[in-house]
């Protein structure tokens, strides 16, 4: 059977390895914010709720029209316009983990990139233009002397 050429296309993009790459930073992408979000909600705010008098971020709310309820949750189940200010903060603690996490990473990768680049062997530059030039013009007189060993010169195209 004939594969089309879209489909051959395709297969060659999703085989490229920075899409792999792709693929698999964001899975593990995802797994690391839920680790990030448990230690948020069940580490760092009931830390911080008790040294500020036993307050829960999550239920820090202001209620804009309609009844106010015990939790945010049932303040929103009950109809009522919300702001979460304690969901809004919840959410900028996590991203500014998740960003110190992915700044520390990132450094860490970017200097293993370049230890790894300092490993690859440069060659020695070969002769300069006028070191090659100087070389042709040795072996052109070896040959003009009849020296024994003297290469036979080949022409120079004109320049």
């Amino acid at each position: 059977m004939h594969e089309p050429a879209w489909l051959r296309e395709f297969k060659a993009f999703i085989m490229r390895g920075s899409v792999v790459d792709l693929a698999v930073g964001l899975v593990v992408g995802a797994a690391f914010t839920s680790i990030v979000t448990s230690f948020v909600e069940d580490i760092i705010n009931p830390v911080i709720g008790l040294l500020i008098g036993g307050v829960d971020f999550s239920n820090i709310f202001v209620v804009m029209s309609g009844e106010r309820r015990a939790s945010l949750q049932a303040t929103r189940d009950g109809g009522a316009a919300v702001l979460a200010v304690g969901s809004f903060i919840n959410t900028i603690i996590k991203f500014l983990i998740v960003s110190f996490a992915i700044f520390w990473v990132v450094k860490a990768l970017s200097k293993l990139r370049v230890s790894e680049l300092g490993k690859v062997e440069t060659p020695p530059p070969g002769p300069t233009p006028t070191e090659s030039l100087l070389a042709e013009i040795r072996d052109e007189l070896k040959v003009q002397r009849g020296l024994p060993g003297a290469a036979v010169a080949t022409p120079r195209p004109p320049a």
